[in-house]
């Protein structure tokens, strides 16, 4: 006779919703949506025929059967976590849940991982990527980068590094289009735009006295990395965020093509809920960020400007 044991995810995750008497506290120790949990409950509850939980304005409850239940296998589940420990495996690495841009994961954030994980072997990142201003209360992220003037509401927010752009392009190009000895030399160029930064070039120009061409841009590409990636392959002149380019300055396979260099009121930002449940973990990172930055800005500048102006 086979035995009568329900999914074991679905029990899984009814042991930490009762022993967290919380939803939302169970998806965030399992690292999955609100809704997966609700999911998985009430599968076990339509296989077992029972219901476990009461659902209120107050909160979660369990009902007699559902105490009835956590007592009879709560145990069984930290036998099992015991039974791990013994095994001397090492299970308490935090992972922590950072979301942040494409272009800043892959020109500087994952260039440092392995130095991170080696100071902190005990923080284990999951990273994800988007663009939209994240929203704690939707989202099973932790904490965020986020570029803009740091004044968002309901958040704490911790400055990593002030905004500054100036133009680059591949040193092949600047062969074939320069010199570039004034500013206004640059609009005979090619200027590559990034759709999530249109702002970029505008400002740019303004500040040095120049009014943007009023046709429209020859490139405009999705996103910073891949217009970075154009200038590179010598498609054109890209804004460039230096911080972000470093490895490219210092190779030469990207030059800046004027000392002019834009700094705006903003920035990039280390954004975190008020009630961080992991906040240990979020400050090891925050100061690791601000240690990685700091040391960047005593170093020497990238790379060179190949032109005048």
């Amino acid at each position: 006779m086979s035995r009568n044991i329900p999914p074991l995810n679905a029990l899984r995750v009814f042991e930490s919703v009762a022993r967290l008497k919380s939803f939302s506290k169970a998806a965030d120790e399992l690292f999955v949506s609100q809704s997966a949990v609700s999911r998985q409950i009430g599968m076990l509850e339509g296989y077992l025929d029972v219901q476990f939980f009461h659902r209120d304005r107050s909160g979660v409850r369990l009902t007699e059967v559902g105490e009835r239940y956590y007592r009879d296998i709560g145990p069984a589940f930290e036998r099992i976590a015991a039974a791990t420990r013994h095994l001397g495996i090492d299970r308490d690495l935090v992972h922590l849940r950072l979301r942040v841009y494409s272009t800043f994961a892959a020109k500087w954030l994952l260039r440092r991982m392995a130095d991170f994980q080696r100071a902190n072997p005990e923080v284990r990142l999951k990273i994800t990527t988007a663009v939209a201003p994240v929203d704690f209360s939707v989202e099973t992220v932790d904490a965020s980068i986020q570029f803009g003037d740091g004044r968002w509401p309901g958040v704490d927010a911790v400055h990593l590094f002030d905004d500054e752009i100036r133009p680059v392009c591949s040193p092949d190009y600047l062969r074939r289009n320069g010199p570039v000895r004034a500013p206004a030399d640059i609009l005979r160029c090619h200027l590559i735009h990034s759709h999530y930064r249109q702002d970029d070039w505008p400002d740019w120009l303004r500040s040095v006295g120049l009014e943007p061409p009023e046709e429209d841009a020859p490139l405009t590409l999705p996103n910073s990395l891949l217009a970075y990636q154009a200038a590179i392959d010598g498609l054109g002149v890209a804004m460039g965020q230096p911080r972000l380019l470093e490895a490219e300055l210092d190779s030469g396979a990207l030059v800046f093509l004027t000392d002019r260099v834009l700094r705006r009121p903003l920035g990039y930002y280390m954004v975190t809920p008020h009630e961080a449940a992991n906040r240990a973990q979020i400050d090891i990172v925050t100061r690791w960020l601000q240690g990685e930055i700091a040391a960047g800005a005593q170093a020497p500048a990238p790379g060179g400007t190949q032109a005048e102006a």
